[in-house]
């Protein structure tokens, strides 16, 4: 999937907020807020479920990987998930 596609769907999904559950989080980490090498992929099937978590990891940033933003628009339509969350979680020492 075209990486500027997946950018879109993922970003207009966060931007609808909580709709209830399943729920999936992306959460990025980096070496600087700009350069993120790590994303943290939170799955909560329901309310007060144990959550699963997937790690993607890139050399270069993450957000700009073709490959790993295309995986994530496909966990969040294999999952059905009606709750998309984006947090930039810092920078690693």
């Amino acid at each position: 999937m075209n990486l500027d596609k997946s950018k879109k769907r993922i970003a207009k999904k966060v931007k609808m907020g909580f709709k209830g559950y399943p729920q999936v989080t992306f959460s990025y980490f980096g070496e600087t807020t700009e350069k993120a090498t790590e994303v943290v992929v939170t799955f909560v099937l329901e309310e007060g479920a144990e959550p699963q978590e997937q790690r993607f990891s890139s050399q270069g940033n993450v957000r700009e990987d073709e490959v790993i933003q295309s995986a994530l628009v496909k966990i969040m339509e294999r999952t059905d998930a009606k709750t998309v969350l984006e947090v930039d979680d810092g920078v690693f020492c």
